[in-house]
């Protein structure tokens, strides 16, 4: 596998898109595939799907194609998925409730180890299979276990005094639903910003560009 500091961020964003229909080829039994066929599954062309492909060498064979459970494999390699990284989350109100339960963080490149919330209603139960500690043990906590990433679920008045608190605490990258961006705020730490209002604006946008096609 080539090394390449210098892949685009797109690129790396279609790595999980294709990890996961790679995962679906393999539950189906499919032993091998061709930049067509794939492309059709996921809408894309064969040619970006080369392109992405060969930023990391490639791993196809012409006349053959791709061998679906060396993709899966070499892709979750460039991904990191099996370092099994630790991740606490921050905020067990609805949406860190929903994401600690329904998620499944060990086939994402995650293990989830603790919970953490302000509210004693909320401190002391468990969510995900995870009793939720009171926000006062953050510090001694991530003393002792060292979490690589911190998922914030909190309101975006929060999310600054937290965010810089984690960071002091050696946390090196956020997964951030709050409302507040943290993308600019540090140097050296990876950040993923979730507003889910966006993706639901451009739905919007999409479904009224359907509606100005019907009125033409």
């Amino acid at each position: 596998m080539k090394e390449n500091n210098q892949v685009s961020v797109p690129v790396i964003k279609r790595l999980p898109r294709y990890h996961r229909y790679l995962e679906e080829l393999k539950k189906m039994g499919v032993v091998r595939i061709s930049s067509k066929e794939l492309s059709v599954r996921m809408g894309l062309t064969a040619s970006q799907i080369r392109q992405d492909f060969n930023c990391f060498g490639g791993f196809g064979q012409q006349g053959y194609g791709y061998n679906i459970e060396q993709l899966y494999n070499e892709i979750g390699n460039i991904l990191g998925i099996n370092n099994k990284s630790k991740a606490i989350l921050i905020g067990a109100g609805n949406l860190g409730h929903a994401i600690a339960t329904h998620l499944n963080f060990q086939n994402k490149g995650f293990e989830l180890i603790s919970i953490f919330d302000n509210n004693p209603e909320v401190v002391g139960t468990t969510v995900g299979g995870l009793v939720v500690l009171n926000s006062n043990d953050l510090e001694d906590f991530c003393k002792k276990e060292k979490p690589d990433i911190a998922i914030l679920c909190i309101p975006a008045e929060y999310a600054a005094e937290n965010a810089d608190k984690l960071v002091s605490l050696g946390i090196k990258g956020f997964w951030n639903f709050t409302q507040y961006d943290l993308v600019h705020r540090y140097e050296n730490i990876a950040v993923e910003n979730v507003h889910l209002g966006d993706s639901l604006m451009t739905l919007c946008y999409q479904i009224n560009e359907i509606d100005k096609g019907v009125e033409g």
